[in-house]
């Protein structure tokens, strides 16, 4: 029979205790609820009854005993061999969630989830694992970098046959979880439920510096980089520092070239899996984001974000070399291109280069003449997105910009911007030749000709250039009558 041993405790309260030597074992029984078991060595073991019908030793019988290991709180089932086991005998319960186990070892591993205790530590890295098992795995792929499921159509390995599995399922195109509120399906489980969280409403994960709150744990992280500045994964190629590894790796793509994902109703490729799907959804009109302030839908999640700030004038993101905020950060980066000229976009066709990707995109489409964007209630097409919003609006009539200094509301944001700098007499954007500023963008491009010499619009009837749109428009006239 073994026993758990611990340190010698004075115990006043109980002291009617029997005594057993090792040669001979005597019991008695003048108070069941302790027995104190003596041995020759000067550890000494306790016993204690929960019940006294719980455990009775009879050497003949071998019963087991239940034996509290007081300085670990928990209890461990020793028996003797051919005994036969009683499982509702062993059965430990959580006092966190009253869960039920059939082994204390169980129980222990189960308690650290309530604890959030890591104690398996990696010696190489320093990580924190909660489970044995885990720390292997980590130290098996990590450190040895070693793989042993092979993936049979693209020779990818892993870790687990779990995570094979899952991979696999890439290639079958098997999607076997099927959220409970619509019809789409998902190869992960994970997924499934992350999903559920658009029609439930539910975003358990709130930001630890501010009230917002969100449906994934890995967006809370991201959102309080915001807050943090931290900028953890920096490019092989240049400088840059982002605070999402898929930014990075996307970012990568600018470099490399490398365009994997490939839309599958057109010939379209794209270098982010996401920039795929929202541009899929142009082929399928699907806009599963819902405004929760109005009856707006977008295709895109960061179409919608920027969207409800203009209803509750949030903005988390301020210029580092100026006082104004932005709602969204694609906003506070063009911005802040004002102040360092950074121009980061070029031309393929041209040497013209661009502070935004989107600007390079609708530029390069003078080039190639293409219109993808077909409004639904007449034949017109756009080279933008933006544009088609804004042309769909001279069909619903809708002007969802309303200024904050009068009633004045525009259907474009960007006729919003230039009309309240009417009322703030704000001009941010400064020419880098002289010190003349304006308070549109489209204005200093324009007065930059003038230092430039660049004259972009040419007569289609005769050989005259000219640096403005409305001179250009007027000269041609004279042509037409």
């Amino acid at each position: 029979m073994q026993f758990v041993k611990e340190e010698r405790e004075e115990n006043t309260s109980e002291p009617d205790t029997s005594t057993i030597k090792h040669e001979e074992p005597e019991i008695k029984h003048e108070e069941p609820e302790m027995l104190r078991i003596k041995h020759e060595d000067p550890g000494t073991w306790r016993i204690k009854h929960e019940e006294p019908e719980t455990c009775k030793i009879k050497h003949e019988e071998k019963e087991s005993l239940r034996i509290k290991h007081e300085e670990q709180g928990e209890f461990i089932e020793e028996k003797e061999e051919n005994e036969e086991s009683n499982p509702q005998e062993k059965q430990n319960a959580c006092d966190q969630c009253d869960k039920m186990f059939l082994w204390a070892s169980l129980l222990k591993k189960h308690l650290k989830v309530h604890a959030k205790k890591k104690p398996h530590l990696c010696h190489l890295c320093g990580k924190s694992f909660l489970h044995v098992q885990s720390l292997k795995e980590h130290l098996q792929i990590i450190h040895t970098g070693v793989r042993e499921y092979v993936c049979s159509e693209c020779e990818k390995t892993f870790s687990s046959a779990s995570s094979l599995k899952q991979h696999e399922r890439i290639h079958t195109g098997e999607k076997p979880y099927k959220c409970s509120h619509c019809d789409k399906r998902f190869s992960k489980l994970s997924t499934q439920k992350i999903h559920e969280r658009i029609h439930t409403g539910e975003n358990p994960y709130k930001c630890l510096h501010c009230d917002k709150r969100f449906s994934k744990l890995s967006t809370q992280k991201i959102h309080e980089r915001i807050h943090t500045g931290e900028k953890p994964y920096k490019c092989s190629h240049c400088d840059k520092r982002f605070s999402q590894s898929s930014t990075l790796k996307a970012h990568e793509r600018n470099h490399t070239g490398e365009k994997p994902y490939k839309c599958s109703h057109c010939d379209k490729r794209f270098s982010q899996s996401s920039t795929l799907k929202a541009h899929e959804r142009n082929h399928t009109g699907e806009k599963p984001y819902k405004c929760s302030h109005c009856d707006k839908r977008f295709s895109r999640l960061s179409s919608l974000n920027p969207h409800e700030r203009i209803h509750t004038r949030e903005k988390p993101y301020k210029c580092s070399h100026c006082d104004k905020r932005f709602g969204d950060s694609s906003s506070l980066k063009k911005h802040e291109r004002i102040h360092t000229g950074e121009k980061p976009y070029k031309c393929s066709r041209c040497d013209k280069r661009f502070s935004v990707l989107s600007s390079l995109k609708t530029h390069e489409r003078i080039h190639t003449g293409e219109k993808p964007y077909k409004c639904l209630q007449c034949d017109k097409r756009f080279s933008q997105s933006t544009e088609l919003r804004i042309h769909e609006r001279n069909h619903t009539g809708e002007k969802p910009y309303k200024c904050s200094h009068c009633d004045k509301r525009f259907s474009r944001l960007s006729s919003l911007n230039p009309h309240e700098r009417i009322h703030t007499r704000e001009k941010p954007y400064k020419c880098s030749q002289c010190d003349r500023r304006f308070s549109k963008s489209s204005s200093l491009e324009t007065h930059e000709r003038i230092h430039t010499g660049e004259k972009p619009y040419k007569c289609s009837h005769c050989d005259k250039r000219f640096c403005r749109l409305s001179n250009f428009k007027t000269h041609e006239r004279f042509h037409t009558g």
